[in-house]
């Protein structure tokens, strides 16, 4: 084997980076209902995630081994492809969290490892069943599954709480979804971590570092479980707002559900090696807890737009990980500047960020997205109205006093208005 070289050593770096803005990036799928509905105080929440997520790295290797084996060919992969894929995957985490979108980390991982394999070894370096099988297909099913999971189980709590004591079933629900948020956090740590473990695994094939088919090394998982706890503890706050206001409000009750369905959901896809979103599972059963009590709404603006980057995730960081592929191509220099480009870029989205910071003192404040945009049906109405004739101070109407006792404080005849 040969030693570790500089890029690969860039690569690892890299790698981790990402799993950092991936930690950041995911809190809300585990804490947000949490945070949102009171079961926990903010920075309780995240140290927890953080704990569980790290335990969660070392359960399993199934979707390493995924993405280091399945879903493209290692034949050909130079550590710089997998360079170019992490910046594609980096770029697309900060920029939806700048805007506080909950999409995809692993799906911009999946693209900008796609997008990097097919600029540098043209297409058929992705292996299309993997990509289908255990990428997409569970990219539309996870949060129908969740949604659908969450809804009947939030109606089926309300049902059987009917007749339960009001503050005794809310501490018992608020109890029951602290230990539902705890089993997502063990759940993202088990399938997320293992994203970033499966492409420092990759690119130390690439390198020569470590014999093709092997499992991630112990110290890669260690790695790999500390950077995403790291991340996980200083919170996405911005995201966390939208996913537990902005989607729907929710109660105790549907906290519970909703972070049951979406556990279970994912654990099972871990077990399988599937390459699943914690974000879309986490979303979907977000929104079919909010349909799930009577009464209950989903906030289809912030939704859509929440589908949009959905749909982009993947397309957009492969795009923009071909690009940096083909500029590091020219050679060390290439790599360099692309280098160059991703840490600029991330101090920018950084600095943008901070003319409206939202940390957990605000996170539930009154600035969060708790309702629709207000008066959308009023100026509809106000546009097709005609104005009235008169300026507004020449409109007056006399209204006749009321035969009352005499009140030396009301006027004796008529108020003019």
């Amino acid at each position: 084997m040969e030693s570790f070289s500089l890029i690969l050593a860039i690569v690892v770096v890299t790698a981790l980076a990402f799993d950092f803005t991936n930690g950041f990036h995911d809190t809300a799928n585990a804490m947000a209902t949490t945070i949102s509905t009171g079961a926990l105080k903010p920075k309780v929440a995240v140290a927890m995630s953080a704990v569980l997520n790290l335990v969660g790295a070392f359960l399993s290797v199934e979707v390493a081994n995924t993405i280091s084996k399945g879903l493209v060919d290692e034949t050909g992969i130079r550590p710089e492809v997998i360079f170019a894929a992490l910046v594609g995957a980096i770029l697309w985490n900060l920029l939806t969290w700048l805007v506080g979108l909950p999409s995809s980390s692993s799906h911009a991982l999946m693209g900008g490892l796609i997008g990097a394999a097919v600029a540098s070894a043209g297409i058929g370096a992705v292996h299309g069943d993997v990509l289908v099988t255990k990428v997409l297909l569970p990219a539309i099913a996870a949060p129908l599954v969740a949604g659908v999971a969450a809804m009947l189980a939030s109606r089926l709590t309300y049902t059987l709480g009917r007749k339960a004591d009001g503050k005794a079933a809310a501490k018992g629900y608020r109890a029951g979804q602290i230990a539902s948020a705890g089993l997502v956090s063990l759940a993202h740590g088990t399938n997320d971590a293992q994203k970033t473990m499966g492409i420092i695994t990759l690119a130390l094939v690439a390198g020569g570092a470590l014999a093709p088919d092997s499992d991630p090394p112990l110290w890669v998982i260690l790695s790999a479980g500390l950077a995403i706890a790291l991340g996980t503890y200083l919170g996405g706050w911005r995201i966390i707002r939208t996913m537990g206001k902005g989607l729907t409000d929710l109660q105790p009750q549907q906290g519970f559900a909703a972070q049951t369905s979406a556990a279970t959901v994912i654990l099972a896809s871990s077990h399988l090696g599937f390459s699943l979103s914690t974000t879309h599972s986490v979303s979907g059963a977000v929104m079919g807890a909010g349909l799930g009590r009577k009464g209950g709404v989903v906030r289809w603006s912030t939704a859509t737009r929440m589908f949009v980057a959905w749909g982009l995730t993947l397309p957009a960081a492969a795009l923009v990980a071909a690009l940096a592929e083909w500029v590091c191509g020219f050679g060390d220099w290439g790599t360099a500047l692309v280098a160059v480009f991703l840490v600029a870029s991330s101090a920018a989205i950084w600095k943008i960020s901070r003319r409206e910071v939202v940390d957990h003192t605000n996170v539930n404040g009154d600035d969060a997205p708790e309702t629709e945009q207000a008066g959308v049906v009023t100026t509809a109405i106000a546009a097709v109205t005609p104005p009235p004739t008169g300026a507004a101070e020449e409109l007056t109407a006399t209204i006749p006093a009321q035969a009352t006792a005499p009140d030396s404080k009301a006027p004796s005849a008529a108020t003019t208005v």
